[in-house]
């Protein structure tokens, strides 16, 4: 689950949508069961969704769904209507601390050994948006082997902390960075929050830029137009993935081959954290070609 640039969000009440969804090339496409959906059709939005999980895979996105936190007391309907095969990873929407984790993580294996699906298979996103949340995004990233990725929820962060969401968005700043901050210390992707305006794709570019400053790999989203500006912009550039290879060659056979710790390379020194850093942008791009590659088979 390293390649999360665009998680595409979709209504799972509404089929006109979710039958479109192969269609679109987003890494991860989320049938969405909580605030995409009103109360009258949570019922229909989970008989969709379970029935069209190989569907929406179809295209080679992996498949999520977001499911309503547990203090709505529809979480357990939420998750024995989707945990089947063709799951990928649920998110929990409105993550307040740890034990709603370690909850989850039971009840994903109670369904899991129940109905013959491999224990783990169902990766966990915590959808981190209210202070509470924000507080306890690091101990809820860590409460469970399932974690994959952490996503910064500015709507409704800001309806909680009872500011206003504005274009400027400084209000965001502490919760979008935390979010970051916690995710990697736990080992997880850091997800950024949707972008609103999504007919502006300029300065929705200029967002997604700010986020990756701040640690972020990918970013929810609320319109297909969105998809393609997110898949370009966290995928390494082809210079990154040039000086990375170059990086990584010089390092090798003039540094760790003599004994050396640094090297250089352009007129630039090159040392064992620029090292790892260029491994990690090739790797970064062979996991890009090799989903690429799935998608065209």
């Amino acid at each position: 689950m390293a390649v999360m640039r665009s998680v595409f969000y979709v209504p799972a009440n509404q089929e006109k949508f979710i039958v479109k969804a192969p269609g679109i090339p987003a890494d991860v496409i989320t049938l969405d069961l909580e605030d995409a959906v009103p109360p009258s059709e949570k019922v229909k939005a989970r008989e969709l969704a379970r029935e069209n999980l190989k569907l929406v895979g179809s295209g080679g996105a992996k498949v999520f769904s977001r499911i309503n936190n547990w203090e709505t007391l529809l979480t357990n309907d939420d998750l024995e209507a989707i945990v089947h095969e063709g799951l990928d990873g649920v998110c929990l929407a409105k993550t307040g601390h740890a034990d709603d984790v370690k909850r989850l993580d039971w009840k994903l294996e109670e369904l899991e050994r129940r109905r013959g699906l491999k224990v783990g298979s169902v990766a966990i996103q915590l959808l981190i948006e209210t202070a509470k949340g924000m507080i306890n995004a690091y101990a809820s990233a860590t409460a469970s082997k399932r974690v994959c990725s952490l996503i910064f929820g500015a709507v409704d962060y800001c309806k909680d902390m009872r500011v206003d969401l504005t274009t400027e968005a400084t209000e965001q700043l502490y919760g979008r960075y935390y979010t970051a901050v916690a995710a990697r210390a736990a080992g997880c992707i850091a997800i950024d929050c949707p972008f609103v305006d999504f007919a502006n794709i300029p300065a929705f570019e200029k967002s997604v830029k700010e986020g990756r400053q701040m640690g972020y790999e990918g970013r929810m989203l609320i319109h297909p137009t969105q998809v393609e500006p997110s898949n370009t912009l966290y995928r390494p550039t082809p210079a990154q993935v040039e000086w990375a290879a170059g990086v990584v060659e010089v390092f090798e056979k003039e540094g760790l081959a003599m004994g050396k710790a640094a090297v250089s390379f352009k007129g630039k020194m090159v040392d064992t954290p620029v090292y790892d850093n260029a491994k990690m942008i090739l790797q970064q791009e062979k996991e890009i070609k090799d989903m690429e590659a799935l998608r065209k088979k």
